[in-house]
This record gives structure tokens, C-alpha cells and sequence, in this order.
């Protein structure tokens, strides 16, 4: 079984694609899009930080729909366009793992861009169905 996961309470894809995919029933795999910190009336926070937030609340609502949460998320993928955005993704990070009891495995690159030059971070996870 595959469904498609949209949330009404975030942005709506860019393109024709969802913002997530549910995979199966328990012990099933949730995998997200990359988030990128768009609010759903078009507007960007201003730094890495406010924009990992987002990406993460966004993600929050990826895994609601899904029937999970951050507590299980096995992997995370997180994109940031220059070193100096390292350290407020890391920070937004760690503070959305704080209290779960199982962390995830991580990976952190920096890239050129993404497709408008104010998204200075993106996120993607993978989780498991409970």
C-alpha cells in the first residue's frame, strides 16, 4: 500500500509530486520530500535557523499525516548553501530531537542553491510506521 501524504497545513508542492510518501502499515516507511521553509502564503523566515524550523515543522505535519512522529525517523537528509547556515540548522536539529529516545543517522551537505536563492536549507527524512 503506498499513499500519498499532502497536508492541507503546509504549502502545497511545488510541482506534481507529494510532500511525502506512507509505505505500508506498521513497520512500514515514511519517506519526505525535501522541505524547503515556504509558509503557505508564499513567505520565507529570514535565516538557516528560522528556515530549518520550518522545513521541520513542516516535516512534523508530513509524519502526523502518516500516522508517525519525530520519534521514529531512522535518517534525516539536510542541505544547507553555505557553512555559515551549518551551525542554525544544527541547532533548529537538535532541539526538534530533544526528548526522542532513539536518534536518528544524519547527514549534513552544503550545496550551491536551491530553486529560489532565499531557501538557504532543505530537509528530507525517512521514518518508520508504528
Amino acid at each position: 500500500m503506498i499513499k500519498s501524504l499532502v497536508p492541507e497545513s503546509i504549502a502545497p508542492p511545488f510541482a506534481r509530486y507529494a510532500h511525502g510518501v506512507a509505505i505500508g502499515g506498521s513497520g512500514g516507511l515514511v519517506l519526505s520530500s525535501g522541505q524547503l521553509a515556504l509558509h503557505r502564503d508564499g513567505s520565507i523566515p529570514d535565516g538557516a535557523k528560522a528556515q530549518a524550523e520550518l522545513c521541520l515543522a513542516n516535516i512534523d505535519a508530513i509524519l502526523l499525516e502518516a500516522g508517525t512522529s519525530a520519534e521514529h525517523v531512522v535518517k534525516i537528509n539536510a542541505f544547507v548553501t553555505a557553512r555559515e547556515h551549518m551551525a542554525g540548522y544544527m541547532e533548529a536539529r537538535d532541539a526538534w530531537l530533544e526528548g526522542v529516545a532513539h536518534l536518528p543517522a544524519s547527514t549534513l551537505m552544503i550545496v550551491s542553491g536551491f530553486t529560489r536563492p532565499e531557501f538557504v536549507v532543505e530537509i528530507e527524512v525517512i521514518a518508520v510506521l508504528p
